[in-house]
């Protein structure tokens, strides 16, 4: 096995927790539909638990099964609000209406990771963010997307906690890492009981 683990992501974010852990990472984004997935999910009744999950293993899987003898991780992040799984939103017209929804109420952040060595699932890990937002003004809202939409649009949510994001919430209840969207600690517990990093 090489030394450098396969990320099946193009997220920066989750590439750079891991460097800066010390993780040396290849990046290979698993080219799936994961909006297609989502609702084909929620139409069978799975819970957004298990739908990220679920939408973990298979970018792992897919990764994985050209990359035979590589260690690969595929990470998801599911919001769940009154039990409901919610999407990225497709523009700043649908953010808009979708942070409207969640203001002043609270939502689930759920965060999977799952590890492939040789073509097989090894591990996998679920963690979850209980997330408290403020009951913030149209005003406010319109003049946060302006200042962040573009660079927000892509985050589940809405929000980058790492940025102005946190202005949004009163309480976070859960790990930092898992709300930008990867288990972190428990992923380098496991690489480390591997032997992929030294302890």
């Amino acid at each position: 096995m090489e030394d450098r683990l396969v990320l099946a992501s193009g997220s920066a974010t989750r590439r750079q927790l891991l460097e800066n852990a010390g993780v040396l990472v290849d990046l290979s984004p698993a080219r799936i539909d994961e909006e297609a997935l989502r609702q084909a999910m929620a139409a069978e009744g799975i819970s957004p638990r298990d739908m990220s999950d679920a939408l973990a293993e298979a970018k792992t899987r897919k990764v994985a099964g050209k990359m035979p003898g590589r260690l690969v991780l595929g990470c998801d992040q599911i919001l769940e609000h009154q039990g409901q799984a919610l999407g990225k939103a497709a523009d700043l017209d649908g953010l808009r209406a979708q942070m409207q929804r969640l203001r002043g109420q609270s939502h689930i952040l759920w965060s999977a990771a799952v590890l492939y060595q040789n073509g097989q699932p090894v591990w996998r890990q679920i963690e979850r963010a209980d997330m408290h937002m403020v009951d913030f003004s149209d005003t406010y809202l319109d003049d946060y997307l302006a200042r962040n939409g573009r660079a927000v649009l892509g985050c589940v949510g809405g929000y980058m906690l790492e940025s102005e994001g946190a202005r949004l919430f009163s309480r976070v209840d859960g790990s930092y890492f898992t709300v930008l969207g990867l288990p972190l600690l428990p992923v380098l517990q496991q690489l480390t009981r591997m032997g992929v990093l030294s302890q």
